[in-house]
């Protein structure tokens, strides 16, 4: 039966051009943005897992830059350790000198009390943005460098750290006046070579700088297992890093060259649709043949 008030044929032919134009909106839209899961409305699994993965990853990202920061601190600290190990070696070799009974002893002294003027000039310079790790009470508390974020089993977040305890390793304890004292090198610069002073005196001096030196060497040697960490973790981090973008890309990321295949074919599709569209609509004037005389 043909109606002229209902045209079935047509209402198929239009449902099935909405379906193609609503399948059609949906590719453009994969095409345009590079999504396949853009909102949550698209998957609900996977749109909730790539926002807590890249919120993760952001935060791994975040604490690699504050690794960065704790790594120029321990840079500044080693680099002081590192020259004032060679300073307290000139203070050694002078007072090596100083044991030969012909040498001027003052002399020396005047040359020692550079050098010890250095190592205070050394340990006040070893600041980076206002923390100095060389010159800390013996009470300080561990400095604290952030090393990385973990997402734990049950859900709960946490930022690791790594410390390095300021109080054992600092150079000095106390800066009064631009003068070191306490700590490793307090020592050091106690000592005082006089043109009276007898070699069991210079012994004992040498004794010290030698404590000295040996402290230095242990607060290098954490500064290098700190930056050796440090250099570790920086590179799991960029790899983590890599490894969250690539696992989420697999997610929600679309597939460009499928994409562009359903395009081509639903455009194809869309057309005929039309077609077909057009040819129900005609079939209805088709009628008017029929009253025709």
């Amino acid at each position: 039966m043909t109606s002229i008030l209902t045209n079935t044929s047509a209402m198929s032919a239009l449902q099935t051009l909405r379906a193609i134009g609503a399948d059609l909106a949906d590719t453009q839209d994969r095409v345009s943005s590079g999504y396949r899961v853009s909102e949550a409305s698209d998957n609900v699994a996977y749109w909730s897992i790539s926002t807590t993965m890249n919120s993760d990853n952001k935060a791994i990202n975040a604490a690699s830059d504050a690794l960065g920061v704790g790594a120029a601190k321990v840079d500044t600290a080693y680099a002081a350790m590192e020259s004032a190990i060679d300073v307290v070696d000139e203070i050694k070799a002078k007072l090596v000198t100083a044991t030969e009974d012909s040498t001027d002893k003052t002399q020396i002294q005047l040359e020692i009390t550079k050098l010890q003027e250095q190592l205070s000039a050394v340990a006040q310079a070893a600041s980076f943005s206002g923390e100095n790790w060389m010159v800390a009470a013996d009470d300080a508390d561990p400095a604290v460098v952030v090393d990385g974020f973990i997402r734990n089993a049950d859900g709960t977040v946490k930022v690791t750290t790594a410390e390095f305890a300021v109080a054992s390793y600092a150079m000095f304890g106390t800066m009064n006046d631009g003068v070191g004292g306490e700590g490793i090198l307090g020592s050091v610069m106690n000592v005082t070579l006089e043109s009276q002073s007898s070699v069991t005196e210079i012994q004992g001096f040498l004794d010290d700088v030698e404590s000295a030196l040996a402290g230095l060497t242990d607060a290098g040697a954490a500064l290098g297992a700190l930056i050796t960490r440090i250099d570790l973790q920086d590179e799991f981090a960029a790899t983590l890093s890599d490894a969250i973008e690539t696992g989420v890309s697999r997610l929600v990321d679309a597939d460009m060259e499928e994409e562009s295949a359903k395009l081509s074919a639903l455009q194809t599709q869309q057309q005929l649709a039309i077609q077909s569209l057009s040819i129900a609509n005609s079939s209805s004037q088709n009628i008017l043949s029929l009253f025709q005389g």
